[in-house]
């Protein structure tokens, strides 16, 4: 379609068909054009799933379902924590609790699952460090994270994670709220005593963080080790190159490039009549853009279809582009250039314990990723 069609249309399972836009070039044009919406609650907009039409409507609203000026205002509240300058300032805590967990897992028994030993616990710890969650707390995070973004869902499912969920952090709120520390939900604590925004917004704020800030990046280090013992020149490349901060920057940028792992496309609505290569979105359709089109669009990285970790990828689209684009992304690089920096050249015999066809994939969720990845070394 990128090549062909770069403006048709798709079925998706309501047996509507919204325009699906997979050229980057069109991407960047589009994901920044006020004629295009994300409001969620209105006629045509085209739901992931059924779940998710099903909550639409019930949805407060987040960063990710309003448009500026109103997206501008609560994009502010949480904007600070996530700033480059601050989460630099993680690095030497991420690369601690990567160097413990790789001390942890070697003094272990093998094969190990890479998944569960590395690439859950990093982002996990320390997306509740910055929210001020207890770690101990994670498997109500990541059981009722997994139901909320999950394909296979029903919509009582997930209204029933989504309860179990904001009431845990609507209780951290209030305990915030008396004793505040240092950490996101006092500073969203002190904005609501500002007047800045209201509790409900802080308390879904947290959410939506705390889901976002380790699913994916816990699916990015499985499956980048994946891809690189895949293509093991690129491997060798990176382990030589794991002290060249710029490099291994690169490197990251490309695996997600390469990898794009939210798979379920991002989705917007038309406010108005936008012509695009001789045809016309009406108002009111649904519009889809693929992200991994635009990653393999050859016309902006050409041979897309191969892994090369010294091609300049900081243009892919993983993170999605324009006022929405991912909140997390200066804490997604930065986990990912200390993993991907660290594990291999600590672990320089790190091998596939089973063949790759018998690797599982996750694909029911909005980012896939690897149940499971078996490991030696």
């Amino acid at each position: 379609m990128t090549r062909e069609d770069p403006v048709g249309k798709v079925r998706i399972w309501d047996g509507s068909t919204p325009w699906f836009i997979t050229r980057h070039a069109d991407q960047r044009e589009l994901l920044n054009d006020p004629r295009l919406s994300i409001d969620e609650k209105r006629p045509g907009y085209p739901h992931m799933t059924r779940s998710r039409a099903a909550s639409a409507p019930h949805h407060p609203a987040l960063i990710t379902n309003t448009d500026p000026p109103e997206h501008t205002r609560l994009r502010r509240t949480v904007n600070a924590p996530f700033m480059v300058k601050r989460v630099e300032a993680l690095r030497p805590r991420i690369q601690t609790v990567l160097d413990d967990l790789i001390d942890e897992m070697l003094a272990g028994p093998q094969p190990a699952d890479l998944v569960q030993t590395i690439g859950l616990p990093v982002p996990t710890m320390v997306i509740t460090e910055l929210l001020g969650a207890p770690y101990e707390d994670r498997e109500l995070f990541q059981t009722t994270s997994h139901a909320l973004i999950s394909h296979e869902s029903t919509p009582e499912q997930a209204a029933e994670a989504s309860r179990a969920l904001g009431g845990y952090l609507g209780d951290l709120f209030a305990r915030k709220m008396a004793d505040p520390g240092d950490d996101v939900i006092s500073e969203m604590a002190g904005k609501v005593r500002a007047g800045e925004m209201t509790a409900p917004e802080a308390i879904v704020m947290a959410t939506a963080i705390l889901i976002a800030g380790h699913e994916t990046s816990a699916s990015m280090i499985s499956l980048g080790t994946l891809a690189l013992l895949q293509n093991p020149d690129q491997l060798a490349l990176l382990r030589e190159n794991s002290n060249d901060p710029k490099f291994v920057a690169n490197a990251v940028e490309e695996l997600l490039r390469y990898l794009t792992i939210v798979h379920s496309g991002i989705r917007r609505i038309a406010n108005e009549d936008i012509e695009l290569h001789g045809k016309v979105i009406k108002a009111g359709d649904g519009v889809i853009f693929e992200l991994a089109g635009a990653n393999y669009d050859a016309e902006e990285f050409p041979e897309p279809e191969r892994l090369d970790l010294r091609r300049p990828a900081r243009q892919q689209h993983a993170f999605g582009y324009g006022a929405h684009q991912c909140l997390g992304q200066s804490l997604a690089r930065v986990e990912l250039q200390v993993a991907y920096g660290t594990l291999y050249r600590r672990i320089p015999t790190l091998a596939l314990a089973v063949p790759f066809e018998q690797v599982e994939f996750a694909m029911e969720g909005v980012a896939y990723g690897l149940r499971s990845l078996p490991v030696t070394w």
